[in-house]
Order: structure tokens, then sequence, then C-alpha cells
């Protein structure tokens, strides 16, 4: 069978696409990964990546979408930095009917038996509902996506009919990466456990040896440090000053000279691993990416999301309200919030029930198993 993988063109949107790809390479079946300029870290999975639409910018589409379709919406977006997704997800609709064309000439080459989409990538949808093969939605984490979905479609209603196709299709099945406790019962689709991929290479050999006491991972993820500067990690720093701990800034390319010399206790390591970090930590501070969230829940740690815009504000809620973490501002940022998160009994305790549940769920080789059986009797 041949499955192809499709999403935004971004490490948060496509690299949980990953662990399913993989298990269905591993199964057997022919797997690539397409996407929109800015995808191409994804290539280095080691699964075929597939270019799609060369020149066109997600983000520009979007703003120009904003500014010559819909201002309205575009006001809302600014004003909540996209944390406002009613308003985000109809100007994601016009970048997928701009790439439209383009995605189902892509998919007509390609011939897939199966498509599998994350959810702002429905032009995937369309593709694979043109050549009459079936087509599965990924969320990413804790936003609930129906009516999301039903809100990008209603505004591709001309892209889908000028390619012939009057009525709107929904996808055979969703693949949901939340812990059933985190999301009060709104559970659809199906379950598959979160497994992180967070790029290939191994932890830097001070990080691999026994933390000498507690460690914190802190990370501002590949998009927030381009949006609020050093805000929240100049406070984070200033605070680890103070407390009995040592903390690992997992910033990436991060410029962080302006701060002048680190304390003691913080050190900076750029990229690392994600998760195999967190299985070294007894904590994590991050922004509140979904693929962040749910690998520190997974590693069982408590965490303390400092969330600023797009999905990140529901990841850092559905935590809090948990119990498995905490959430605040960059103004409350200090010692004494840092030292609650290293020592709060309960929230170490809901963290490892969280971690449990996971280990419970469904993994992604079951789950390939059986999104590809389906589509191939439907094939039949």
């Amino acid at each position: 069978m041949r499955v192809l993988f499709a999403g935004a063109p971004g490490v948060g949107h496509l690299f949980p696409l990953v662990p399913l790809a993989r298990a269905m390479r591993d199964l057997g079946h022919v797997v690539a990964v397409a996407s929109m300029d800015g995808g191409e870290p994804v290539a280095a999975c080691g699964l075929p990546y597939l270019p799609l639409a060369p020149g066109v910018d997600w983000r520009k589409e979007i703003r120009e979408a904003g500014r010559t379709r819909r201002p309205d919406l575009m006001r809302r977006v600014v004003e909540t930095d996209a944390a406002d997704r009613e308003a985000f997800v109809p100007l994601a609709a016009h970048v997928n009917s701009a790439v439209a064309d383009a995605t189902v000439e892509l998919a007509a080459r390609w011939r897939p038996d199966l498509v599998v989409y994350e959810y702002l990538f429905p032009v995937a949808l369309l593709a694979a509902t043109s050549l009459g093969v079936p087509a599965v939605q990924h969320d990413l984490g804790f936003v609930r996506t129906p009516r999301l979905r039903a809100l990008m479609l209603a505004e591709m209603a001309e892209t889908f009919a000028r390619h012939g196709i009057d009525r709107l299709p929904e996808p055979v099945d969703t693949v949901d990466l939340a812990p059933p406790s985190m999301v009060r019962g709104e559970r659809y689709g199906c379950s598959m456990r979160p497994v992180a991929y967070n790029g290939e290479g191994a932890l830097p050999e001070p990080l691999a040896a026994p933390a000498r006491r507690a460690r914190v991972a802190v990370t501002l993820g590949t998009v927030p440090p381009r949006t609020d500067g050093l805000t929240r990690i100049e406070r984070v720093i200033a605070a680890a000053a103070d407390v009995h701990a040592d903390f690992v800034l997992a910033t990436g390319e991060l410029d962080l000279s302006t701060l002048g010399t680190l304390p003691d206790n913080v050190r900076s390591y750029g990229w690392v691993p994600w998760r195999a970090l967190l299985g070294t930590c007894a904590a994590a501070i991050h922004h509140g990416g979904s693929g962040t969230a749910l690998a520190a829940l997974d590693a069982g740690v408590p965490q303390l999301a400092l969330p600023d815009g797009s999905d990140r504000f529901v990841n850092a809620d559905a935590v809090r309200e948990r119990g498995a973490g905490l959430s605040a501002g960059a103004e409350e940022i200090g010692p004494a919030l840092l030292d609650r998160l290293l020592t709060d009994d309960a929230l170490a305790r809901a963290a490892h029930e969280v971690s449990a549940e996971i280990s419970a769920m469904p993994g992604p080789t079951a789950l390939a198993a059986r999104l590809c059986d389906s589509a191939g009797g439907r094939a039949g």
C-alpha cells in the first residue's frame, strides 16, 4: 500500500506525523511526506519528502488572505496571536485553496492508496477525494477539531467544487493523541499513544550522564521566540538563579548573547532531543506546544507552560486542569513558581498518572495496521 502524509509547513505540524508514518513503513508500506516551503526539516526522519507548490509561503498567504479577503478575521488573529482558532482556520483554508491544484497534481502522480493529513491541511482531503481514496485526519494534541474542520471546508467549498467535488467530504477516521482524562470526554476517532519525534541525534554527553540534582528542561519551541523576543526566557533564567536545580536551555539557534553571563546552574545546549532530555529531568518549562506538552506528560514530569498564542493556551489549560502542571504569564515567573514546579507532590502525582495512561494507549504500529487494513478493504 502507498500512504501519503501531508501537513502544514512547520515542525509542530509535521513531526507528530512521523511515528505513524514510520510504523506504516515498518509494516512494509510505501510512505512519503508532502508539505510546502518550510517543511523540509521533516526529511531528516528518513522518509521521502515531496515538496509542494515551491515558492508559496504559508504565513505570507495567510496575511494576504487576511488583508484582501477577511480583514475582520485578521484583526482577531493579530489581537490573540492566532489563539482565536475560529478566526485563524478560515484564513489557513485560503492557503489550502492556493495550493489545491499543486496538491491534486502531486497526489495524482504519486498515486496513494491512503492519505493521512494534519487538521490544518485539508487540501490533502480534497486530493484524496479527487482520487477516490480514503483520507484520515491526524490531530495534534488537545484542540478538538470537528468544528474547525467544518469551518475550513466551508471556506474551501468553491475550491472543492472547482475540482468536481460538490459535496464536502469527511475523513474516514481521525487520529486523536490526547490522553482521555485530559479532554473532558470529548473523544472521537481512534486513539493513538503520542510518541515523540524531535529530530535525530543523541543527547550531548554531559546531559546523558546521571544528573547530580534536580534538572529542569526549558524550551520555547520554534515559533514563539520570533514573536515575543526573549521576555519569558529572560525571566526564567533570572528566577532559576535562586532555585536549587540545574536548568537546561534547549533553545535552538536563539541568540542569548544579549543576556550576558548565565547563572552557574543554567546551561544552553541549542537543540537536543526533547523527549530524551525529559527522561533525565524532574520538570519541564516550555511554550505550550502540543508535542512538547505531550512529551512531558509521557515522561511523567510536572511542567510549567508559558503560552502566548496559537493553540498553546488550549494545551496549557489542559495540563493545568488535569493537575499535571502549571500555566503562567511572563509576569508571574519567579523563584517561588519554579520551586513549586519542583516540589508540589500533587503535580508530580498527576503527571505520573497521565504517563501511565499514555503507556496504555494503542501505539502507532497497532493503529497503522488497523488503518491500512481498513483502507485496503475499501479499495477491495
